[in-house]
């Protein structure tokens, strides 16, 4: 490995960053600056130039995709690097997990190297079970998860009095218990049960790198103050303007805190290599900072907003957009498209299959939201460990799967006080001693007598079936790629499940696939496009309602991620008629933020016409036209109608054209809307002022 070539790649702010060797740098890097590249530089850097192991590199990261993208560079480009070599590099829930098992004394706590990682759902369950047990006096159950989070973090005895005069803080302690004695950690309990631990500890790395260092909560920071011993230096890179995760407990100011904690040095990378300046200079009106954005991609494309009557409208139009673009020679993979809320895919999933345009949607359904693999999951977790008394009485009692006992009949057999009575129960009690003849997943499947257990005659048989089967792929390619045996490739999978899901139906992007991309703007983060099309930037999706300003500032800098996602093109749109709760009607003030001179506008847009207004003009002049006729028929002695002349009226048999729908028969019209049923899209209602509509 040549470091001077990796050096000799970087401008002259990514170097300085690179070779600095401060006890703490604290890297602002602006949005497109080349992070990663800045990331992964310093540990080459480091690492062969200054020849410090990777055994004593600390590199945490926010994503297991983040973690993996860093390894791979490095095993890519030395071959000499094993996977083995870079444990110390992951999320900071991996890092810290991989510490309790192989360096921290974790039997200190009560715990066992092999404890269960479980997600905070079923320490939800594990307290309601106690709850049941203790008859402990607990209020607002439907929100125990808050209250629980809520408890944990008042640390003083004083302090630890129920303003609802229940018994919560009794039910914290007990819950400590008894996930000691299940075995079982959360992800919190990942990070504090290290935070303890690495104090009488000594783990010293001599360098801790981190990523997205803006992303850090509470718990985030404290970890890395206890990794940060002596001589331990840190080199941490973010974004403050990037901070779109507060409702996790993440705030703008940590570069501030860490700077000041470590008496860090700042240093920025200012330089935007992704996004043209027309895009750049739309961005900075969202900037949280007042850093400056620069960039060196000159562009003549200003930003395009259009108006669409409502969500379907759009899809259809984006449809022949993406078909003619890709027609041009654009690639699928280059074009995303975003919005605020994950269920307003669904309109561009709908029409994009229908009109054969090849999509993905970033969507996290994990093996915890198809209700059978998580009934498997939890079967598996008390067969390799029978103490997790939560899974076994949950596998025994579930409505739908297994032997279907009562919940008091389930916690007695698991218990030990009915064994006898459940064939299921036996199996996973033996399950450790007869594994060594389970060779692969078809024999676990045969072992546990699935079909017997998932209701061969109910509907979603096969469908479970299916899901079952792919579970199991995916849990033999993982123990498999592991190089370890089967019951220890077992349990390392069920706690990977946890630390990240499993992404059963694969719906999660492939940069490399060419398709366009469908995806939140949470999701966006961390990727590029060439086409960009934001959608639904109406007040109420983009921004959401916010309750305060903190809130407010957050929608803000997610609309800076999104926007500065786009490469060459982007595309702003609102609707006329959003068609979703609380969206409101027109245009976001979002948009009227972005100076005028830098924003192509729709046929509409650039006559200076506002749609909302031009309804009301319509219906004022309804009203007027509505006034006159009165006043002529009271002139003329005529009686007036009881009838309102503006209310809606029948029309027989008359047909219309549309370019996108075809051929349709109008259902019923007034003087400013009408509606039209086509053969293969049904009922459409289009204000008549922009219905594009034929009549035949």
């Amino acid at each position: 490995m040549q470091y001077e070539e990796v050096l000799e790649k970087l401008n002259e702010y990514q170097r300085e960053a690179v070779l600095d060797e401060s006890e703490a740098c604290i890297v602002n890097a602006n949005v497109g600056s080349g992070k990663t590249t800045v990331l992964i530089a310093k540990i080459i850097y480091l690492h062969y130039a200054k020849v410090i192991s990777y055994e004593d590199m600390i590199v945490l990261t926010f994503t297991n995709k983040a973690a993996n993208e860093i390894k791979e560079r490095l095993m890519g480009s030395d071959n000499s690097v094993l996977p083995e070599n870079l444990q110390g590099f992951g999320t900071f829930h991996s890092v810290a997990l991989n510490l309790l098992r192989k360096k921290l004394n974790i039997e200190k706590l009560g715990y066992t190297k092999d404890f269960q990682v479980i997600e905070q759902e079923e320490e939800v369950d594990i307290a309601l079970q106690i709850i049941r047990d203790q008859k402990l006096n607990i209020k607002y159950k439907n929100r125990l998860n808050k209250r629980l989070e809520q408890a944990l973090l008042i640390e003083k005895e004083e302090e630890r009095v129920s303003k609802y005069n229940d018994d919560i803080f009794r039910l914290v302690q007990l819950l400590k218990d008894e996930k000691i004695k299940q075995n079982k950690m959360t992800f919190s309990d990942l990070l504090e049960n290290a935070i303890t631990l690495l104090d009488a500890s000594e783990i010293e790395p001599k360098w801790i790198i981190i990523d997205e260092v803006q992303d850090c909560d509470r718990l985030q920071l404290e970890f890395i103050d206890r990794l940060k011993k002596g001589s331990t230096r840190l080199f941490a890179v973010g974004d403050p303007n990037q901070v779109i995760y507060s409702w996790r407990g993440t705030s703008s100011h940590v570069v501030y805190f860490l700077k000041h904690r470590y008496h860090g040095r700042e240093l920025s990378l200012p330089i935007n290599y992704r996004s043209s300046n027309i895009i750049l200079e739309a961005a900075r009106p969202f900037l949280e900072t007042g850093d400056s954005l620069r960039g060196v991609r000159e562009s003549e494309n200003k930003i395009i907003v259009k108006n669409h009557y409502n969500p379907f409208n759009e899809a259809c139009y984006l449809a022949d957009k993406i078909r003619e673009l890709h027609g041009e020679g654009v690639p699928y993979k280059e074009i995303a498209i975003f919005y605020r809320t994950q269920n307003q895919s669904q309109v561009f999933e709908a029409v994009f299959s229908k009109e054969g345009i090849p999509y993905e949607v970033s969507l996290k359904k994990t093996t915890g939201d198809i209700p059978v693999l998580k009934w498997i999951i939890r079967l598996l977790r008390f067969s390799v460990n029978h103490s997790d008394y939560t899974s076994g009485i949950f596998v025994l009692s579930h409505k739908d799967y297994g032997e279907r006992f009562k919940e008091a009949e389930a916690v007695k057999i698991v218990k030990g006080q009915k064994i006898g009575v459940s064939n299921l129960y036996v199996k996973m009690m033996e399950f450790t001693e007869k594994c060594s003849y389970i060779k692969d997943t078809k024999d676990l499947y045969e072992y546990f007598e699935i079909d017997k257990y998932i209701r061969p005659t109910a509907s979603a048989y096969g469908e479970d079936k299916a899901s079952i089967y792919k579970l199991l792929e995916i849990i033999q390619q993982y123990i498999s790629k592991s190089f370890k045996g089967f019951m220890e490739g077992l349990r390392d999978f069920i706690n990977s499940s946890a630390l990240y899901g499993i992404n059963i139906f694969q719906r999660d992007i492939d940069n490399e696939e060419d398709s366009v991309k469908l995806m939140t703007l949470h999701a966006s983060k961390g990727l590029e496009f060439t086409y960009v099309f934001i959608t639904g930037v109406n007040y109420g999706l983009i921004p959401l309602q916010a309750r305060n300003e903190e809130e407010e500032e957050e929608e803000r800098r997610l609309f800076f991620v999104g926007i500065t996602r786009a490469k060459e093109h982007l595309e702003l749109s609102y609707y006329t008629n959003p068609e979703f709760h609380r969206a409101m009607p027109g245009e976001s003030r979002f948009i009227r933020m972005i100076p005028d001179h830098l924003i192509q506008k729709d046929a509409v847009k650039s006559e200076g016409v506002n749609l909302q207004e031009l309804k009301k003009e319509i219906q004022k002049s309804i009203e007027v036209k509505k006034e006159g006729l009165r006043e002529a028929n009271a002139e003329a002695g005529a009686i007036e109608s009881k009838e309102d002349l503006g209310s809606e009226k029948t029309v027989e048999a008359k047909k219309v054209c549309h370019k996108k729908y075809g051929t349709g028969i109008v259902l019923k019209e007034d003087d400013m809307m009408i509606e039209v049923e086509f053969e293969n899209y049904g009922k459409k209602e289009f204000m008549k002022a922009f219905s594009e509509l034929e009549f035949l």
